[in-house]
């Protein structure tokens, strides 16, 4: 008010936006870079990428300053589910996780963070409706989990008193597969039969020498 009176302009300070003060790209996260919509590839730190857990195809705002530095914002998430699955490494030495039977890669900031190591189960993040190739780790669920129990109990072999019974019940078994409703041998398995009964009576009816 004192100011207006004196005949003095008001002074009002402008706030600059970050879109005043850098140059704005807006892209596709492909799980490492971040794919502009002029066509080029911007790094996205592995850091920010595995703390934000991003995943592919999230839409990212990219604030350049004009003193070179990199300012990125997530405006676009996708769809997101679930898995858990165990970390792995594959022949190159990069790690995966396995879940649902695939292998996603993960950045090595976030095994890192969690510190994981192959074996252990963890909850890993990918997009809903879509495939991908890179998920983002999001908890540690259990260390180790995969390793194998060898202390399980193992069933004893059985004795040959009761493998003779199986084999017995396993012959009964096919013979009644041949027998009729009235009880009797069906012909098929008689006619396959008989000529080797008759060969045993003529080799019992020979004199022994």
């Amino acid at each position: 008010m004192l100011v207006q009176m004196e005949g003095k302009p008001l002074k009002r300070s402008t706030l600059k936006t970050s879109e005043e003060e850098g140059e704005i790209v807006e892209g596709v996260f492909d799980g490492q870079v971040m794919m502009g919509t002029d066509g080029k590839q911007y790094p996205v730190p592995a850091n920010y990428a595995s703390k934000s857990k991003l995943v592919e195809g999230d839409m990212l705002k990219l604030t350049i300053t004009p003193d070179g530095s990199f300012v990125y914002k997530q405006i676009g998430p996708v769809e997101r589910k679930r898995l858990i699955g165990i970390v792995s490494q594959d022949d190159l030495g990069n790690y995966v996780v396995i879940a649902d039977g695939k292998a996603y890669r993960v950045l090595l900031a976030s095994v890192t963070y969690f510190k994981a190591e192959p074996a252990d189960e963890v909850t890993v993040v990918v997009p809903r409706d879509s495939e991908s190739v890179w998920g983002a780790i999001e908890n540690l669920v259990k260390k180790g989990s995969a390793t194998a129990d060898f202390t399980a109990p193992v069933a004893p072999p059985e004795d040959s008193g009761a493998q003779e019974k199986k084999k017995e019940e396993k012959i009964v078994k096919g013979t009644e597969d041949y027998v009729g409703q009235d009880g009797k041998l069906e012909s098929d398995f008689s006619d396959e039969w008989t000529p080797k009964l008759d060969k045993l009576r003529e080799e019992a009816s020979k004199p022994i020498t």
